[in-house]
């Protein structure tokens, strides 16, 4: 990675660091208005944005009391109970979503851990994946000591690319996972159609996709399984966390076994009290904090998607600038906000200098995730002793040079800009500033190469 481009959480991170909720917002209208030069920050302009963007994660004082009294009772764990804070939170995030049930989790890994484990991946089996992701969903299927292959992303959507999935299918294969990544819903029908066709199971990674809608649906119940993420970026946080949802009873508690040690429940009793499992479980202090965000989850929600359609309208006037489409009848929530930077309508200035050009006008920017596959952790494994054992030398040979058909995601990873959610929370007028500043990038490109 350049020294000059950001890791996702690193940019989080940076984003949210210098950031105080709301108090910036005065100051940045006023130099808006002000607007003394169209001359970029990068050339000696004014920046547009002068003041702090919201600042995340958000904390009310009128959670604390209910987090004490679970402190103070010492019940802290739910080991072997459904009921309590967790269970309170499972059931009402169940009902947000639509979903047959939750199963609490203690993150959002967990919960990709747990859902494959449910479906059946184990050892020597194979998972397709989409590339462009956090890490955790690679991860994932590598603990349970199975292959993470790659279907392609799609340059338009930023999600997998349904036409490139079953050309990675073989005899191994056992799930799909799509990742409705920065909150954008994949086109979920035609890969449950494909599943269904070779007789797969489907994990939604959705842990960036809390309230994204898909024909009415919320995601995490659009397929076999859904997984969530509560870590302290995401939208309802409680620094750590994770939920599994779905509309199969079945699976739901065999998910929830398999995250409590392996504890007998419901439809899933295994040999005895016991079957194979973990312990993932969420702490009730954890799901008192979350029950308690709901509300803000769903109000903070509508305002990140107004003012996601109030930047999709202005980017789309910039030559240069490549909004996400979405699939028909869907809603994003816009965990990260992402466009597509081509740099010949910006006579050729690098995509790494239109970002530093970004943040020079006040407005904090990433490249993204890169191929990761590149970086080391697939070689690490299919070079170890255990996957060796489990897969033929021919088929990691070719596992390996597969990656080099992945021009899609190559391309999106060269190309996406992305903004952190907690921009999309301030006023109006600090969106349209956004527009601003990257059309005086785009005008004044040729100063900038």
């Amino acid at each position: 990675m350049k020294n000059d481009e950001l890791t996702r959480r690193q940019f989080v991170h940076t984003a949210a660091a210098g950031a105080t909720a709301w108090a910036g917002l005065a100051a940045s209208n006023a130099a808006l208005l002000a607007g003394a030069t169209d001359k970029p920050a990068a050339l000696g302009g004014a920046p547009v944005h002068q003041g702090d963007w919201p600042g995340w994660p958000q904390w009310d004082e009128a959670w604390e009391p209910k987090i004490v009294e679970v402190l103070r009772s010492g019940q802290w764990s739910p080991a072997g109970d459904t009921g309590g804070p967790v269970g309170e939170f499972e059931k009402a995030y169940a009902e947000l979503l639509g979903a047959k049930d939750c199963v609490a989790t203690s993150s959002g890994t967990a919960s990709l851990l747990t859902a494959l484990a449910a479906v059946g991946v184990e050892a020597g089996d194979e998972v397709i994946v989409s590339p462009f992701t956090f890490i955790a969903t690679y991860n994932a299927v590598l603990a349970h000591h199975a292959l993470p292959v790659f279907a392609d992303t799609d340059p338009a959507t930023l999600t997998i690319d349904p036409a490139s999935i079953e050309s990675r299918i073989t005899e191994r294969t056992r799930a799909i996972v799509p990742v409705h990544i920065y909150g954008m819903p994949c086109d979920i029908d035609a890969i449950n159609a494909i599943a269904k066709k070779h007789n797969l199971a489907v994990v939604e990674d959705a842990c960036q996709a809390w309230l994204a809608e898909y024909k009415g649906r919320k995601c995490g119940t659009l397929a076999d399984l859904g997984c969530f993420s509560f870590q302290n970026s995401k939208h309802i946080p409680s620094g750590e966390g994770g939920a599994v949802t779905g509309m199969s009873q079945e699976l739901l508690d065999r998910a929830r076994s398999y995250h409590d040690c392996g504890r007998a429940f419901g439809t899933h009793q295994g040999q005895g009290n016991f079957s194979r499992g973990l312990n993932y479980r969420m702490t009730h202090y954890q799901g008192v904090m979350l029950q308690q965000q709901i509300g803000k989850l769903t109000a903070d929600t509508e305002r990140r998607r107004a003012n996601a359609d109030r930047l999709t309208a202005g980017l789309r006037e910039i030559p240069g600038i490549h909004t996400v489409r979405l699939p028909e009848n869907s809603r994003a929530v816009w965990h990260l906000y992402a466009f597509r930077y081509n740099p010949e309508e910006f006579h050729g200035m690098s995509r790494v200098k239109f970002q530093r050009a970004l943040n020079r006008e006040g407005v904090p920017c990433s490249g993204g995730y890169s191929e990761q596959y590149y970086d080391g952790l697939l070689d690490e494994a299919i070079n170890s002793r255990g996957f060796q054992r489990l897969f033929p030398a021919d088929r990691l040979k070719a596992y390996r040079e597969s990656f080099q058909e992945l021009k899609g995601n190559q391309q999106v990873c060269n190309t996406t800009v992305a903004l952190f959610q907690s921009l999309l929370l301030g006023a109006e007028r600090d969106i349209d500033g956004i527009v601003e500043a990257i059309r005086r990038i785009q005008a004044h490109s040729a100063s900038l190469v």
